[in-house]
């Protein structure tokens, strides 16, 4: 991406920026998410129940390697944008690569922890004497292959923030394609079982991370990863840290939030509840990976604005986004409300125990969804411009503030159903309070604008 390329993020026409950014990136998630979704109905029929339950216990360990690679990813993104915005293209680079050893480091460490502790670790999140065989026999392959993950997920952002939506997105429908095609033949053709599934996972994210170290060692990016800017430097660590200290926080939120959810389950509804929820979160995240993707599309635009002082421009692709992530989230409440029987039973139409409790799960957990959107993508914003602390609060409030509360409150006093109306509940509280912060920050950008 040349200067003019880099430029165009505080001059072209906001609506068309966020199209050309975010477009990309919702196709990637979205093949994301369905991969993710395939890789379940492949388990569901070729496997079982007991499958889909013991990748759903695996689920906060997954997480937790994702929340690193945010911490790194998505912290570094944010400050490679503002200093692009600055026209600090040398500390661009010195930061990126920082957060490349810091990827490295930290998934290796990740995996060396995780296949030491990893059969005690199972049972604390919940795992019965017959979910354990299968959750154990999934995660110990996809931490061998964690630095993969970390890399390529972490490091996509760069190419995001260099000006190349479009190859950001090529890197997901890799491993995405992949994975869709190398499940079947795993778990069915090989006789792989779940350990197949999790091989053609790491296995994809292994293309996937060697294409976008091919993109910044060899292709015609303008951010280069220079060996000399691999040494960590303390200013450039710390900074990343606290920017993605945000979403990764809201990451260790969400495994812990896991965690208890599954016990809860276990505890009220035994393995069939386990199984249940982990359809209904692979469905909610087909309709949340977008409202991902519009913000993966849109920070670099609020970034590089924000970091020169065109607030009036920040202010637009704020809005803009939040009617778009909006407007998704009302057709993804439609399709779960009109159709819950029929999504569940694309993963399993054997156990009717199953198809019940998902159904009623579907409909409860994921009653607010229409507002989701406005929280997740203003909570973004603060990341966006640099204000970690506003960021964290806003993003932790779902889970932290008030869903973990209630996880533990509300099943004493409904049982099961407890656990589901913890959903909507945090949804509903959570998106308030994200409406006051923003309402004051719309306030303040006004009158930085006036000052300007």
């Amino acid at each position: 991406m040349n200067l003019n390329q880099t430029n165009q993020l505080g001059e072209e026409k906001v609506s068309k920026l966020l199209l050309k950014f975010s477009i990309p990136a919702i196709i990637g998630m979205l093949v994301n998410a369905l991969y993710n979704i395939v890789d379940r109905i492949f388990i569901g029929r070729g496997i079982g129940s007991l499958g889909i339950a013991g990748i759903t216990i695996t689920f906060p360990l997954m997480i937790l390697i994702m929340a690193c690679g945010m911490l790194i990813g998505i912290g570094a993104n944010s400050l490679i944008s503002i200093r692009l915005g600055e026209n600090k293209k040398e500390e661009a680079e010195l930061i990126m690569g920082n957060a490349m050893s810091l990827l490295i480091g930290i998934s290796l460490i990740l995996t060396a922890a995780g296949l030491i502790f990893i059969e005690p670790i199972l049972k604390v999140l919940g795992a019965s004497q017959a979910v354990l065989p299968y959750a154990k026999d999934y995660i110990q392959v996809i931490l061998w292959g964690s630095v993969f993950q970390s890399v390529g997920f972490g490091m996509n952002n760069f190419i995001r923030a260099d000006g190349q939506p479009k190859i950001a997105m090529v890197t997901m429908l890799i491993g995405a394609l992949l994975n869709t095609i190398l499940d079947p033949l795993f778990i069915f053709v090989l006789g792989w079982g779940i350990r197949g599934a999790a091989l053609a996972t790491i296995f994809s994210q292994m293309v996937s991370a060697v294409w976008v170290l091919y993109y910044f060692f060899g292709g015609k990016s303008t951010l280069k990863v220079h060996l000399r800017n691999l040494k960590l430097n303390f200013n450039a660590v710390k900074s990343t840290l606290a920017i993605g200290a945000a979403p990764f926080a809201m990451q260790l939120a969400a495994s812990l939030l896991t965690i208890i959810m599954n016990v809860t389950l276990v505890t009220y509804g035994g393995d069939t509840a386990i199984s249940g929820m982990g359809i209904v979160n692979s469905v909610a995240v087909l309709f949340l990976m977008p409202i991902f993707g519009i913000n993966q599309g849109v920070q670099p635009i609020i970034g590089y604005n924000y970091g020169a002082q065109k607030y009036d421009r920040v202010k637009e692709a704020l809005k803009l986004a939040i009617f778009s992530a909006t407007s998704i989230v009302l057709i993804g409440f439609v399709v779960i409300q009109v159709f819950p029987k029929e999504i569940v039973m694309l993963f399993n139409r054997e156990d009717a125990n199953l198809i019940t409790f998902g159904t009623r799960a579907l409909r409860i957990f994921m009653a607010f969804l229409p507002i989701i959107g406005f929280q997740i993508v203003s909570a973004n914003y603060f990341q966006s411009v640099g204000k970690p602390m506003q960021a964290a609060f806003l993003s932790l409030s779902r889970q932290v503030l008030v869903l973990i509360p209630a996880l533990l409150i509300l099943p004493k006093f409904f049982g099961l159903d407890g656990a589901l109306i913890a959903g909507p509940a945090a949804d509903l509280i959570s998106s308030l309070i994200t409406g006051l912060f923003i309402m004051m920050e719309l306030k303040h950008l006004d009158k930085k604008h006036i000052e300007s």
